[in-house]
């Protein structure tokens, strides 16, 4: 699953690829918590273990794209 996410006073998106038994409910549910807490911070784990951090303060918007699997192109594409 691919999650794009907005910062605030930032012109670029970050992009995390998610592992794919990630559920959307649960996703959601960690936004919705770390924008509630207003000063928290948003974890977000990518498919290889590393962590990424955002201040739940500067979210601008989350974008989550759980077909991102169906559209890759290329050497080693599962069809």
């Amino acid at each position: 699953m691919d999650v794009r996410i907005g910062v605030t006073q930032a012109p670029r998106e970050i992009e995390v690829e998610l592992a794919d038994n990630t559920g959307v409910d649960e996703l959601v549910a960690e936004v919705d918590k770390a924008i509630t807490e207003g000063s928290g911070m948003l974890w977000l784990t990518d498919k290889r273990g590393k962590r990424v951090g955002i201040p739940a303060a500067k979210l601008a918007y989350v974008e989550v794209d759980t077909a991102a699997d169906m559209r890759r192109v290329g050497f080693g594409a599962a069809v």
